[in-house]
């Protein structure tokens, strides 16, 4: 036994260190390649396997210098420590180095280009530069090769350093940090994953990926260094480059690509197992849903019948309706109708103003415009409205509904407001009548006393007296005063003519299908003498536009509106001893702006708040109620206004008086 032990010993002395040089040699044949990234294309673990352009490139090179590679994974801070420690196991690791820096390693030409971004959250102002950062939280790898750039240097910002730049853009979404700087390969696979981020700057600092070792390991260095060489020279270096970084070849999503297939599969399984309960359960119950189906096929027969004789009641009482009721479709096609809107195709059918009717022009205008058309019609003195509107589907209803009587009540209505404001006229054109009268009265007595004396004058000169007057002229004065008592009686009796004429005129009744061409001067000057009592004790101005417009309308109307509208000035009007010596009360002028006429009244009265402006053509609205007004002027003008195509408009302030305008289009 003794012998046995001796005899191992003394084998074990021998053999152990040759078991050791053995292993050191091993070790020599072979490299380690430290790892950290989680983010393809460069390096990335996918199911438990680390693969990528760096550990795809180093295989290829071990290849070439006949050293196994073996890989270890740390974080890029420990890995960092272990390479620049001689004593540690990490030989070699890749990282980004500065262009214009190099790290205090051994290092390799350079592998791909890369460079640095910031990135922000979306709607975050652009980055110019470094000077954009100041004052800012800014998120730094450590020991990346930004943090290789910006070390010694002057910073502006407020440093926040990670381990990764997953980590930066986790605190960039949490609002920790306003800006991250991160490498470009690596960002642009991290943005998918945090939509919220966006590349916010061109590139802050370029630099390149390298494999870098202690400079203990200078030889190993040399040798990566010849192999990356002939991989270049060989071509197999662009091959793995277009494997990793080819457009359309990234390899962002394998990972999550063979995790949502697993998922998938997973899920199409539970689907299938599911499926077969649900048939299962489906069959049960397809027998107890026949026998309900049956039951209910039975009662929707039933419901049929009764909204079929629904529909017919309903159709029976459409059909009763007086008024016309008509649906067509943009194609101008009837699609219903109750047969009460016969008139639509008449030719004799037009509108009240005159003008043809043709329906397929404003049932198109109604179904693009998306608006109602309300319009008053005529066929053989008879008036109808009609109203056409959309109902959705490119389809339109159009509602015909017979208004002669409403418009022999609203025609009698105006001949009332007509009355009212003809009584008030009646006052002031009683003393016209009178002044003209007086005077007729004192020029026949004094032609009565001429005659008699001419009597008298002939008997004497009968006597032969030569020496004889008229009425105490002489001969001479006598028979010019007689000729000038004949002209005032002849004025004064064609001023009552006139005053008459134009009272009648305003009394008649109204043709709204006679629309002439009348002169806009012409009414200004008629209206202005039906008004001569009411206005004599102001000053009133006129500025009418030579030559008269012309527009298309009916005089009788428009004297109507244009002495309402002078009544209601000389209302506003307070004389007193400011107001009595004005050089103007009223101003009525009459202009050409463009393609319309224009009559505008303007006064110096007491003015409207907006209140009263809002309401001011409203029935039997008015501001004068304890004096005598009725409120249906201004809404018959408006009336009038709108039937002669003519807007008008209204500014008023108080105590700054008022302007109404009236616009009509000029008469081609």
């Amino acid at each position: 036994m003794k012998i046995f032990v001796n005899l191992f010993c003394a084998f074990s002395l021998v053999t152990f260190p040759l078991i050791a040089q053995s292993a050191a040699a091993q070790e020599k044949q072979s490299i380690v390649f430290g790892v950290h990234s989680k983010t393809a294309p460069l390096e990335w673990r996918n199911n438990g396997v680390d693969q990528g352009f760096n550990l795809e490139l180093m295989d290829r090179i071990g290849q070439l210098t006949a050293k196994r590679i073996v890989v270890r994974r740390k974080t890029f801070q420990q890995l960092l420590v272990d390479v620049h420690n001689p004593e540690s196991l990490i030989d070699v690791i890749a990282v980004v180095s500065p262009v214009t820096i190099d790290r205090d390693l051994s290092q390799s030409d350079p592998i791909y280009a890369t460079h640095a971004k910031a990135y922000t959250l979306q709607g975050k102002s652009f980055i110019n530069g470094w000077h954009d950062l100041k004052d800012k939280r800014v998120a730094i790898k450590k020991g990346a090769f930004v943090d290789v750039y910006i070390s010694g240097k002057l910073q502006n910002f407020k440093r926040v350093d990670v381990d990764l730049y997953e980590t930066g853009f986790q605190l960039l979404i949490k609002g920790q940090v306003d800006v991250v700087i991160a490498e470009n390969f690596v960002a642009r696979r991290l943005m998918p994953l945090y939509p919220p981020v966006r590349s916010s700057s061109d590139p802050l600092i370029y630099g390149a990926f390298n494999f870098v070792s202690n400079h203990h390991n200078a030889a190993l260095m040399d040798q990566v260094n010849d192999a990356l060489r002939q991989l270049k020279l060989s071509g197999e270096y662009d091959r793995l480059v277009n494997k990793w970084f080819g457009t359309g070849r990234e390899k962002v999503d394998l990972n999550s690509a063979q995790k949502r297939m697993l998922s998938l599969a997973i899920l199409v399984s539970l689907i299938s197992a599911l499926g077969m309960l649900l048939t299962g359960y489906v069959s049960l119950s397809l027998r107890k849903r026949t026998k309900s189906l049956n039951l209910e096929l039975a009662q929707r027969k039933k419901a049929e019948a009764a909204i079929s004789n629904l529909s017919k009641q309903f159709q029976s009482v459409l059909d009763g309706i007086p008024h016309g009721v008509t649906l067509f479709n943009r194609e101008g096609e009837c699609l219903w109708s109750n047969d009460n809107n016969q008139l639509l195709s008449n030719p004799d059918f037009h509108y009240a103003g005159g003008q043809p009717f043709a329906l397929y022009p404003i049932l198109i205008e109604a179904l693009d415009t998306d608006k109602s058309t309300i319009a008053d019609m005529m066929i053989e003195k008879q008036y109808w409205q009609l109203q056409l509107h959309p109902i959705g589907d490119d389809q339109a209803v159009i509602l015909l509904e017979e208004t002669t009587e409403q418009q022999r009540l609203r025609q009698a209505n105006d001949e009332a407001s007509r009355l009212a404001s003809l009584g008030e006229l009646s006052a002031g054109i009683a003393h016209e009548i009178n002044n003209p009268t007086g005077i007729i009265i004192h020029s026949i007595a004094f032609i009565n006393d001429s005659l008699a004396d001419l009597s008298i004058a002939a008997a004497n000169y009968q006597q032969q007296n030569p020496f004889w007057n008229v009425a105490g002229l002489e001969p001479t004065s006598a028979m010019t005063e007689l000729n000038l008592s004949s002209q005032s009686i002849l004025e004064g009796a064609e001023r009552i003519s006139r005053i008459v004429n134009d009272l009648k005129r305003y009394a008649l009744p109204t043709l709204t299908d006679g629309y002439q061409a009348i002169a806009l001067n012409e009414v200004v000057l008629v209206s202005l003498r039906l008004t001569a009592n009411q206005i004599k004790v102001l000053n009133v101005a006129t500025e009418l536009h030579q030559p008269s417009p012309m527009i298309k309308g009916d005089a009788q109307q428009l004297n109507q509106v244009l002495i309402n509208l002078i009544q209601n000035a000389c209302h506003a009007i307070e004389l007193d001893a400011e107001t009595y010596d004005q050089d103007q009360h009223i101003l009525i002028k009459t202009s050409v702006e463009q393609q319309f006429a224009c009559l505008t009244v303007i006064d110096k009265g007491q003015g409207m708040d907006r209140a009263t402006l809002q309401r001011i053509t409203e029935p039997f609205f008015t501001t004068r109620r304890s004096s005598g007004g009725s409120g249906l002027g201004l809404s018959v003008c408006s009336r009038i206004i709108k039937e002669h195509k003519a807007d008008m408009q209204i500014e008023s302030r108080i105590g700054q008086g008022t302007v109404i305008t009236l616009r009509f289009p000029l008469e081609s």
